[in-house]
């Protein structure tokens, strides 16, 4: 570590703070990581990602890297105690409009390979493993913190323009910054074990099920390679000290398998909470992932959520250190970031109080009621909170189609880590612009503006729409809202 003063210090190096380390590094931002931890968590954890995701990964040169080692999710089903289908949840077998699958199952130690691997490049970017903030206080224009190493119990301190607390449900940025999180009313402690089979092939079902039985409700998912993970409802009385011990879970799980067949790689009793953060910035500190929510488990999108916080932040943190946009820019992140968030950890919630159902009486009621009207579940799709694009209606806010062009390209690859514009060939002529322009003289331009119902459509670099314009005046009001960004 050469500097003692950085534009960013990143405290956390999970999958959101590598992710969000990429981001800002491909951009020559001078950052420091702190970890805690001395090499990438050998034990899976999260496992889902979307095509949104992938998509994030794509604009740091690491999709395709990460999603070799994945493999395509079919989708959900929730089954009842009699094992009859009471909630589908299908996932599309082709690419959605994010350019990727919809829905894929990962092993985070390879995620975390892959994503500390594409900062390791970076020289600009310095990552002390084994270290802790300690001491987190903002002065002025900086932010000072305290560090302290793990292994010999040095300290010594850095300063930062920025930090942002990527580090966890016990973030120690979040308390320095005196955030208190909004409790959303949903916690519950499951047993969750996943196992490596060893012997004879994997006949289960290759879909993810939900066992919404009111005896001990149940998920079984398919994990990468010849892993599978099963989640157990504690039930009342449940000690998790005990119930993650073989003599207990072993029962668990001999319907599905036995210690002659399968091993344990872990077995661990976790909390599911619903929570966020009252606020996400506080002067020159930030938060992003679990440090300022967290949800459920039941729609897999916790990583997820972490990894469009960062996208989100990165550049727009970026356009303010550049000095292109007044940091008020950073005031877009928890409004556009927040309402989005909520959603998701709502649904969850949702589908959770529909697999959690202890009570007999109410599990048949629940049944009945799914079996006069039969549900087919759908990913939500939220605009953005109110933010970058004002008051407009969506699409603005809303994810842009990743495209791919008459030359081959895909769209985000073709626009670069900036904003893109996308317009019939008479208004970009009409427009003077340095923002990388793709008409509709491409056949997949000219679809999805039709699609859209506009003349012109403006991407974000973290590919939502700014928004669409019909018209010169329109188009440049438009172009107007952009902070110069200025990439390396």
């Amino acid at each position: 570590m050469q500097h003692k003063e950085f534009d960013v210090v990143i405290v956390g190096y999970g999958p959101v703070g590598a992710t969000l380390a990429n981001l800002l590094g491909m951009q020559k931002l001078s950052l420091l990581v702190i970890e805690r931890e001395g090499s990438v968590y050998h034990q899976p954890r999260a496992g889902h990602m979307d095509g949104e995701v992938v998509r994030i990964f794509q604009s740091v040169g690491l999709a395709d890297e990460i999603v070799a080692t994945a493999y395509v999710n079919p989708g959900m089903r929730f089954v009842n105690a009699a094992g009859e289908l009471i909630l589908d949840w299908p996932r599309p077998k082709e690419p959605g409009p994010e350019g990727w699958h919809p829905s894929y199952r990962f092993h985070q130690p390879a995620l975390e390979t892959s994503l500390r691997r594409g900062v390791s490049g970076m020289p600009d970017v310095s990552v002390l493993l084994r270290h802790e903030a300690v001491r987190i206080e903002g002065k002025g224009d900086r932010v000072i913190v305290g560090i302290r190493d793990l292994e010999g119990g040095e300290e010594r301190q850095v300063a930062a323009r920025y930090v942002v607390g990527c580090d966890g449900a016990r973030s120690t940025v979040r308390r320095a910054m005196g955030v208190e999180l909004e409790d959303l009313k949903s916690h519950q402690q499951w047993l969750i074990v996943d196992v490596g089979f060893t012997q004879g092939p994997d006949t289960l079902p290759v879909e993810t099920i939900q066992y919404c039985d009111p005896a001990r409700p149940v998920t079984m998912a398919k994990m990468v390679g010849n892993r599978r993970r099963w989640e157990f409802m504690l039930m009342p009385g449940e000690k998790p000290e005990e119930m993650a011990r073989p003599e207990a879970y072993w029962p668990l799980l001999e319907r599905w398998t036995t210690p002659e067949a399968a091993t344990v790689e872990r077995a661990v009793v976790y909390t599911f909470h619903s929570v966020i953060a009252g606020d996400w910035r506080r002067g020159r500190m930030l938060l992003a992932g679990d440090a300022c929510h967290q949800t459920p488990p039941f729609m897999g999108q916790g990583m997820c959520a972490g990894i469009r916080d960062a996208a989100n932040l990165a550049w727009k943190l970026g356009a303010v250190l550049r000095g292109r946009a007044p940091e008020a820019l950073l005031d877009t992140y928890q409004s556009e970031r927040a309402p989005h968030v909520r959603t998701f950890i709502e649904t969850a919630v949702r589908l959770g109080n529909l697999v959690n159902v202890t009570d007999a009486d109410a599990a048949d009621r629940r049944d009945a009621m799914l079996r006069r009207e039969p549900q087919v579940m759908k990913t939500p799709a939220p605009p953005l909170g109110p933010g970058l694009s004002g008051t407009a209606a969506p699409p603005a806010g809303t994810r842009a189609r990743q495209l791919v062009l008459a030359d081959g390209r895909r769209s985000d690859d073709a626009v670069g880590p900036g904003f893109g514009l996308f317009a019939r060939a008479g208004l970009a002529a009409a427009i003077d612009t340095d923002l990388p322009v793709f008409t509709d003289g491409d056949p997949a331009v000219d679809a999805w503006l039709d699609e859209l119902g506009a003349t012109a459509v403006v991407v974000r670099p973290d590919r939502y729409i700014l928004g669409i314009a019909n018209d010169a005046a329109a188009l440049s009001a438009l172009l107007a809202r952009i902070p110069v960004l200025e990439v390396a």
